[in-house]
């Protein structure tokens, strides 16, 4: 058992293979550089910056490259990195004795099998670790999102370990769609690399299903779900395993129209009719560029169309619309809304 006089014992699974801690501090709290001039770092960042700002919690930060290799170069207060072999369960449960919270960003498509995450998982059970947040960070469900399969897999894995007596409390953190996103190319928080959606703010356009102008999707800031699992690791009562946060919940419609009165004109819209994406005819006029830091150029170009008709569908059937868990369990925690965020983002 950790001492009250010492930090609570956090640690956070940063993504496999990636890129982590790079150095960057923004002159001012939004930035208009190109996203491709600055680091495209994971939003485990955006959690460790939280953290770190509480002066709470000693964290963990596990990687699979050496220390060495590590591309930052000032240290942060109460946090350490830990080379760790995510094939080796034996390792990963020593170096998890006396942790409080496991929090995963593992990438769940470039885990095989879940390989990696489950031994952490039975690593953070032998170990006696408290909380655990598997890598989910984003949708409620994930109907036609097949890149997601992973991240299903996990949900039944837990819930199975579960099944007849709880050994491992856990929550999934589902903040819907970064807003940050419809900023691009523009990076609106340190850490998060904004990447093109079907609705580009930048290029007063979009593509949506027919059908579904109606569909509603819940914008929650990359800062806010950060803000919001600081809380979560400091909340004492039993976590929710759905655990919903929801900045603000607008429909497809209430969007475009935001973006228009931002952007000062109005947007092309395309509308696509789900026979053809069901029937994988994808006709659209262009394409989002979906450069998310886990993706080769390669996989970017190929992913294209899949993507786009999987996020089509996936809206329709409310999969970026998500609960409000943490809402109600932090009533005090104040939300940026999706047209203030955005009102301040495009005039800077």
């Amino acid at each position: 058992m950790i001492s009250e006089k010492r930090p609570r014992l956090t640690s956070l699974f940063l993504l496999l293979g990636s890129s982590t801690m790079l150095p960057f501090t923004p002159k001012k709290p939004w930035s208009k550089l190109p996203s491709q001039v600055q680091p495209a770092v994971h939003v485990a960042q955006e959690v460790t910056d939280a953290l770190v700002v509480t002066k709470k919690h000693e964290i963990i930060l596990l990687t699979r490259k050496g220390i060495t290799e590590l591309p930052f170069n000032k240290p942060l207060p109460n946090v350490r990195w830990v080379t760790a072999d995510y094939d080796d369960p034996d390792r990963l449960s020593e170096i998890l004795q006396g942790v409080d919270t496991v929090l995963s960003f593992i990438v769940t498509r470039s885990d095989p099998e879940n390989k990696a995450q489950k031994n952490v998982i039975d690593a953070s059970v032998r170990a006696g670790v408290r909380r655990f947040a598997p890598s989910e960070w984003a949708t409620s469900s994930f109907e036609h999102l097949s890149w997601y399969a992973g991240k299903a897999e996990i949900r039944e894995y837990l819930a199975e370990l579960n099944k007849r007596k709880k050994v491992l409390e856990y929550t999934l953190f589902q903040p819907g769609q970064f807003v940050d996103y419809l900023c691009y190319p523009h990076q609106t928080s340190r850490h998060v690399h904004p990447f093109q959606t079907q609705i580009d703010f930048n290029a007063r356009r979009a593509i949506i299903l027919e059908g579904s102008e109606n569909a509603r999707v819940t914008l929650t800031t990359a800062k806010d779900l950060a803000g919001i699992v600081a809380r979560a690791v400091e909340y004492e009562a039993e976590w929710p395993v759905v655990g919903g946060i929801k900045g603000d919940e607008i429909t497809i419609t209430e969007i475009i129209k935001l973006g228009e009165k931002i952007r000062g004109g109005p947007f092309t819209v395309e509308k696509l009719k789900v026979e053809d994406l069901k029937a994988g005819i994808v006709k659209s006029s262009w394409f989002p560029k979906v450069d998310h830091p886990s993706l080769l150029p390669a996989e970017v170009e190929t992913m294209a169309k899949g993507f786009l008709s999987g996020m089509l569908l996936g809206i329709s059937a409310g999969v970026l619309r998500v609960s409000d868990e943490w809402n109600r369990l932090l009533p005090d925690y104040e939300f940026t809304g999706a047209e203030r965020f955005l009102t301040e983002a495009w005039e800077r």
